[in-house]
């Protein structure tokens, strides 16, 4: 199954502020994320944000800030973002099938909301150089057990590739020269 730009939204697991400098490779995680987000932005594909317990873990990193709006950013207590109602019924209203995950910790708030939205029905792409977690370990059993449980488990490049469908015209030329040199 191919993923479409049509039928998909972009959604951010929890990549906060006062969790990122703990987390393996954080640095590349966002810049892989953010990446996706301006990808996902020039082609229209809605981007929805969680943040878990912004009161201690902080708010989205900075980086994000300026290209997310506001009302798109889901605060919940749980760890998945389907037990959470008010994020499940905004991940619902995007009206998709299709969902590609960013974020961290790929063993926790990543793995939860993956295995609750595929108990929804979803079709679940997990972006494995864009998820991360504390130790190497961790992150290679969740991504292991979210491909058992039915995930697509996909790079940056396949998701931008998948939204393109196409080279050729003016779009595809101003996202490779700008992102896939």
């Amino acid at each position: 199954m191919l993923i479409s730009r049509q039928n998909s939204c972009l959604l951010i697991v929890d990549i906060q502020e006062k969790l990122h400098p703990v987390i393996l490779d954080s640095q590349k995680l966002i810049e892989n994320s953010l990446w996706l987000v301006e990808i996902a932005q020039q082609l229209s594909v809605p981007v929805l944000v969680s943040e878990q317990y912004p009161k201690g873990l902080g708010h989205t990193h900075g980086a994000f800030i300026e290209r997310i709006e506001q009302q798109h950013v889901m605060h919940k207590l749980h760890f998945s973002c389907t037990k959470d109602a008010s994020c499940l019924a905004q991940i619902k209203s995007s009206a998709v099938q299709q969902i590609i995950i960013v974020g961290m910790e790929a063993h926790v708030c990543v793995l939860q909301t993956v295995l609750g939205l595929l108990s929804e029905g979803k079709d679940v792409f997990v972006v494995a150089d864009a998820v991360s977690s504390r130790t190497a370990e961790n992150k290679a059993l969740a991504l292991q057990r979210m491909q058992q449980c039915g995930a697509h488990i996909v790079s940056r490049e396949m998701v931008a590739y998948e939204w393109l469908e196409k080279a050729g015209d003016d779009e595809f030329r101003q996202i490779s020269r700008n992102y896939l040199r």
